[in-house]
Order: C-alpha cells, then sequence, then structure tokens
C-alpha cells in the first residue's frame, strides 16, 4: 500500500526535513516486506491567498484517484500508535492501494475535504504546527512499520 504525505507548505532544508526524510526512509525500508510503502510527499502551497478552499483544491490534485483519504486534524479520533498500526494493517489487507495522508496549512483543512474523509486522525487535543505534524506523522508510519514487523523500536 502506497502512501502519500499531502501537505501544505514547503519543507525547507534543516532539522525538520531531516527527519521526515530519515522516518521515511525508515518506513520505506521496514514497510517494504509488508507490503507498505513507499512513502512520498506531495507539497502545495496555495501563493495566491485563497485561504482554506483554494489549499483544498491544491490538495484535491495529489489525492491519487481511489486512495484512502486521512485527514490529519484536532477534531479526528486518537490512536495508540499499535492501535495506527492495526489501522494500517487493516486498509493495507482490505486490499487499498493508496492512503493519503492530508496535512493542512495553518487554518487547518477545509470543511469540504474533512467531509470526505475516510478516517480523521488527532495527535491530541493541543494544536500543532504543520511542519511538525509532518514529522509526527512520518515517524507513527515508521512506528507503525516497527510494530507490525515485530521490531523492538516501540516499547510500551
Amino acid at each position: 500500500m502506497r502512501v502519500h504525505l499531502c501537505v501544505v507548505g514547503r519543507l525547507r532544508a534543516g532539522p525538520e526535513r531531516d527527519l521526515v526524510d530519515d522516518y521515511l526512509a525508515r518506513f520505506d525500508k521496514t514497510g517494504r516486506a509488508m507490503n507498505l510503502g513507499p512513502a512520498r510527499e506531495h507539497e502545495v502551497e496555495d501563493n495566491r491567498g485563497g485561504g482554506m478552499s483554494a489549499e483544498a483544491a491544491l490538495l484535491e490534485r495529489t489525492i491519487p484517484k481511489g486512495a484512502l483519504l486521512i485527514t490529519l486534524d484536532e477534531r479526528g479520533r486518537t490512536l495508540s500508535s499499535p492501535q495506527f498500526a492495526d489501522k494500517l494493517q487493516g486498509w493495507r489487507d482490505e486490499g487499498r492501494q493508496d492512503l493519503a495522508l492530508v496535512i493542512g496549512g495553518a487554518d487547518g483543512i477545509a470543511p469540504e475535504l474533512r467531509k470526505r474523509a475516510d478516517f480523521s486522525l488527532s495527535f491530541g487535543a493541543m494544536v500543532w504546527p504543520h511542519m511538525l505534524v509532518r514529522v509526527m506523522a512520518a515517524e507513527q508510519l515508521y512506528r507503525a512499520a516497527s510494530i507490525l514487523a515485530g521490531s523492538p523500536y516501540h516499547r510500551a
């Protein structure tokens, strides 16, 4: 199952970029044997200041046709890492070819795109900068693959 991180904003060189690259590479390596991955990033920017609706339109173009759509949103469900791993495994086992994790910009995800989501995931009640959310999503993908592989990375 291919994973697409569909995100608002460009992640420039720096510690966040390094972390995302590292965790996605680990996810690809660990997940490959379990038919998870590869993971790709699709970055969009609304340079015209059209707000959430304009961002949603740009994000829509990056979501593969037929992909399972997951939004990262403070109103979503909170899951433990093992529960998230189980979700990934279940979606893969259902035969889903593509999974799109959507991360909105500073104002969040437009309501019309949120309504289309198959699942909405929250990293807690706090609001996180979207650049950090991307790092956290990449790490959780790697953690989920590690859990499914029986790796000692996750120690809970």
